[in-house]
């Protein structure tokens, strides 16, 4: 790996993590000696966390981990509710393929027997770290089934926003479980081959997860270990 996208891909964790907090100051000569690289690929990850929109130029104090805040909610669910759709319906249609809706069907049932099993678990109050990596799990299957490296793409993108969004968010055993409930009848949909169905309980998902970060959000992150790829 470069050193350039090294460090692009450690500071975009960072900041997704809530490691790197709003309004940090992300110096060259302080970033360098940190990651232990020079400063013309640090550059080149600086300019790509700006195109990513997390870091921005502050007058006076020049580049700073970019601002979060909950107001922007409704228009990151707009088009997470457009692209998250479509890929369900996507992967939906190609469990009827001949070649590959064998290996589809099979990993998204597995998926959706996790997530029913996690549903208890989560509503207990157990630890929901191991929650957020199947939550990953699913996100990268969903990527890969949709067949679509744009809309893929996209996705990841917009996950590092939601990320940084659900680090607000209080958590709650019975909204996790619900979650998990959620995402078990998305992944039996796909495993199903209902690109309607698929499409519904994505619908319904969003909507609970949307109004969850409205409803029970705070002004200041959560400790909680929330990775950029995880769904709320």
């Amino acid at each position: 790996m470069r050193a350039s996208d090294r460090a692009h891909s450690t500071l975009r964790q960072e900041i997704v993590d809530g490691l790197l907090e709003p309004g940090t100051v992300l110096g060259e000569v302080e970033q360098s000696a940190r990651l232990g690289i020079s400063r013309t690929p640090l550059r080149e990850a600086l300019a790509r966390l700006i195109a990513d929109g997390l870091a921005e130029t502050s007058r006076g104090r020049g580049l700073v981990v970019s601002a979060v805040s909950l107001d922007e909610a409704p228009r990151l669910f707009d088009l997470r509710i457009a692209l998250e759709t479509l890929a369900g319906r996507r992967a939906a249609e190609r469990t009827e393929d001949p070649e590959d809706g064998p290996g589809l069907r099979t990993r998204f049932t597995a998926l959706a027997a996790r997530f029913e099993q996690a549903t208890a678990q989560l509503a207990a109050g157990t630890d929901p770290r191991r929650y957020y990596a199947l939550t990953a799990e699913l996100d990268a299957e969903l990527d890969a089934a949709c067949g679509n490296p744009y809309l893929a793409e996209s996705l990841r993108g917009l996950r590092l926003h939601l990320g940084r969004l659900r680090r607000l968010a209080r958590n709650s055993p019975g909204r996790l479980a619900d979650s998990a409930r959620e995402h078990a009848a998305i992944s039996r949909a796909i495993a199903t081959g209902d690109p309607d169905l698929a499409a519904a309980t994505t619908i319904v998902h969003l909507h609970q997860a949307l109004a969850h970060l409205q409803g029970e959000g705070t002004d200041h992150p959560t400790p909680s270990p929330i990775t950029q790829e995880s769904a709320s």
